[in-house]
């Protein structure tokens, strides 16, 4: 495996509240220089949840993104506090954009976007065996939440109507954690049924 390039400069070209645009100058392994941009994040810590309010649904919420000036189908997501841990960041976002609270939280790993010019990663959260639970959160308005059968979101991708890169992968990593989690039961069940006979 190839080393990571020598980073010979580091030069902030702007900033704001909450991004930093910065020129790294590179040196490869090969010899070769070049000047690479990044947009790198304040500190900010986020995390998206798989909120699933039974086993064959998901829910999905729907909301403006300025990024892409429209209202976009994607998962509840928001930024840790610096008191939160990404689980307890993940329960106060949960309630703020659903209404809801979650028995059981399972933290799924961590996803980047666009690591090639964004420093931004996100927590992705399994959110299970929900109950009522609101918190007033800081969105300018109520969030349109839906709830999706799991078998319907393939066609949302085609269809175009959701679109977010990292909300499809979370969804992939609930899907795979769940898929592993009803093999370990299973597998169980034949022990359990084994030794009973």
């Amino acid at each position: 495996m190839r080393q990571c390039p020598t980073i010979l400069k580091t030069e902030l070209l702007a900033e704001s509240g909450h991004f930093q645009i910065e020129a790294l100058h590179l040196r490869f392994s090969n010899g070769q220089q070049r000047v690479y941009e990044r947009l790198r994040g304040t500190g900010y810590r986020s995390v998206l949840l798989v909120a699933m309010p039974d086993p064959a649904h998901v829910l999905l919420v729907r909301e403006y993104a300025v990024g892409v000036e429209a209202r976009v189908l994607g998962l509840p997501k928001g930024g840790a506090e610096s008191d939160e841990d990404y689980l307890q960041a993940a329960q106060r976002e949960l309630a703020e954009e659903t209404g809801l609270h979650a028995a059981r939280l399972t933290d799924l790993g961590e996803l980047t976007l666009a690591p090639g010019h964004l420093s931004h990663r996100c927590r992705v959260v399994l959110a299970e065996q929900l109950s009522p639970r609101t918190l007033h959160g800081d969105e300018p308005e109520p969030l349109e939440v839906l709830r999706v059968p799991l078998e319907r979101l393939g066609e949302l991708v085609l269809a175009g109507e959701l679109q977010e890169a990292r909300a499809i992968a979370a969804l992939f990593l609930a899907q795979s954690a769940l898929a592993r989690r009803n093999a370990h039961l299973v597998r169980l069940d034949e022990v359990r049924g084994a030794a009973a006979r």
